[in-house]
């Protein structure tokens, strides 16, 4: 887990540490067998974006204290399933992504030219 890699095919850099994402909620992208969800894509959210996952039955911006969950905002950074990302983008709300913290098994979905479509600036 810890010998990750990218999808540019280096070592696989933080995602967000505040608030603390990831499926194992090290700040990273990390997967692994228990990780059904394939939280692999590190991504800004947007209004856009949080207004559709939550249509889509996943409300990221509702602050859930019984699971430590601050509620995500714009501008703030989370692993989000690869698949979710895919469907954002074909519906046209697809968030910016980081991609050197967004796994190399994202590219099991979704395009490395689709995500360099919808990347941030490195810097």
């Amino acid at each position: 887990m810890r010998d990750a890699t990218n999808v540019l095919g280096r070592p696989l850099e933080l995602c967000c540490g505040a608030p603390r994402t990831g499926f194992y909620r090290d700040g990273f992208c990390h997967t692994g067998p228990e990780d059904v969800g394939r939280h692999l894509v590190c991504a800004e959210m947007t209004e856009e974006f949080l207004d559709f996952t939550k249509a889509q039955g996943n409300d990221l911006s509702t602050p859930r204290p019984e699971f430590n969950f601050p509620g995500l905002k714009p501008g703030d950074r989370w692993c989000l399933c690869a698949v979710r990302w895919q469907e954002a983008l074909e519906a046209g709300v697809a968030p910016p992504v980081i991609l050197a913290a967004t796994h190399e098994n994202a590219l099991d979905w979704i395009s490395f030219d689709d995500l360099t479509q919808y990347a941030l600036p490195v810097g």
